[in-house]
């Protein structure tokens, strides 16, 4: 059975950092583009940053600069660096291979003063 297991959210204040991690268990995780996606109050959920199988990036408009994905096929994880949050990034950060696994519990990010 699948399961995505992502942990690293907390409250951080503006202009701070957080590091997210994505683990699978049930799949290799590394053969698969992973996507982080984000769920903010009262609005869908949309995909800020994805990562193929072979190391290709890309990033919604409003997190480049700021927000790197990363993966480290040995322990089949994908990272999310997120730095100068602001109190737009908050949410709660999910990730999935373009949506087709069982989505996870999430990681609740707070960006607040």
């Amino acid at each position: 059975q699948v399961q995505l297991v992502e942990s690293g959210g907390g409250l951080v204040q503006p202009g701070g950092s957080l590091r997210l991690s994505c683990a699978a268990s049930g799949i290799y995780l590394s053969n698969y583009a992973v996507g982080w996606y984000r769920q903010a109050p009262e609005k869908q959920r949309e995909i800020v940053a994805r990562i193929t199988s072979s190391g290709g990036t890309s990033y919604v408009d409003s997190v480049k600069g700021r927000f790197t994905i990363s993966r480290d096929n040995a322990k089949t994880t994908v990272y999310l660096q997120m730095n100068s949050l602001s109190v737009e990034d908050t949410g709660v950060y999910y990730c999935n291979s373009d949506q087709r696994l069982p989505w996870g519990q999430g990681t609740q990010v707070t960006v607040s003063s």
